[in-house]
């Protein structure tokens, strides 16, 4: 059989910049809109400029035999995939959890366009080195990490994946409530929603939370465990707060709703693609079956 050609799939999100002209129609509209608060739309045309350059220099490097593909992060939900893709988010950290619910193995570089702005924690492999990195991914050859990631699964056999962490709770500031259910341990809960998170997002959200709360969860990334967090538990005749945090290795976590409305489940901070969790409905939450294949250059 003939061997099929890599493709390199650049996935981006619009600048600050373009996102604001889209919002005021003209350079001029939105330039008045920023200097009446005392801000300059010059510092956002120049990081607009550097992304563009960026990826500009990213697509050059690209071997001459390969295909290529430009897909922009709202676009992910309807773009395929292919087992031959390297993917490359040029961008924030945040990209690369936007994109890799959406891949089955295939390897992400992650470019930073912005060093000075973005940490660069998933973002980390230099431009000088992709042409190497990318012949070697698609050779399977690449420095790589296998991160794991969460899985969220409903009794209706909807799921969703996350790389950071998945969120249950009320779509408000409303009191969510529910039935927490870890190994053995079953406790009804009233609090502002829980968070499970993998050892990637551990540095993030769920971070956070575990200084608030002074919880000390060691989570590696790609350790094959996660951690779950309760916000802000409340007590009172039928709710407990025993159950606050926790690791959690082969037993999956189970929520029930107990919410008539307004109760969601949604992943990596993407509040708008939310899985309604109204009363009665159950989802349990483990590690993915599949990780993040990583590329660390």
């Amino acid at each position: 059989m003939p061997t099929v050609t890599p493709r390199a799939v650049f996935v981006t999100r619009e600048s600050d910049y373009r996102q604001l002209i889209a919002r005021h129609a003209t350079r001029e509209q939105a330039r008045f809109f920023l200097e009446s608060r005392g801000q300059a739309i010059e510092v956002l045309e120049a990081r607009d400029r550097q992304l563009a350059a960026t990826l500009q220099a990213a697509r050059a490097a690209v071997p001459d035999d390969w295909r290529q593909a430009l897909v922009a992060r709202a676009d992910l939900d309807r773009f395929l995939f292919g087992p031959e893709d390297v993917v490359v988010p040029v961008g924030q950290d945040g990209l690369v959890a936007n994109v890799a619910k959406y891949l089955s193995g295939q390897p992400v570089l992650g470019v930073n366009p912005a060093p000075d702005l973005y940490d660069g924690v998933l973002v980390r492999v230099p431009l000088a080195r992709l042409p190497e990195l990318l012949r070697a991914s698609a050779a399977g050859a690449a420095p790589a990490e296998r991160r794991t990631m969460v899985e969220a699964r409903l009794d209706s056999g909807e799921a969703l994946l996350a790389l950071n962490e998945v969120f249950v709770g009320h779509r408000s500031h409303q009191s969510a409530r529910y039935t927490l259910a870890a190994g053995d341990a079953r406790e009804d809960q009233s609090s502002s929603g829980l968070i499970v998170a993998s050892g990637t997002g551990a540095t993030g959200w769920a971070r956070s939370i575990a200084e608030a709360t002074g919880t000390r969860l060691a989570l590696a990334p790609e350790e094959r465990a996660l951690g779950w967090f309760v916000r802000e538990p409340f007590p009172s005749i039928a709710t407990g707060t025993a159950m606050r945090s926790g690791r959690l290795f082969a037993d999956p976590l189970s929520v029930t709703s107990r919410m008539n409305d307004g109760g969601v489940i949604f992943a990596d901070g993407i509040e708008q693609d939310f899985i309604p969790f109204d009363w009665g409905r159950r989802v349990s939450i483990e590690p993915a079956a599949r990780p993040l294949h990583l590329v660390t250059g």
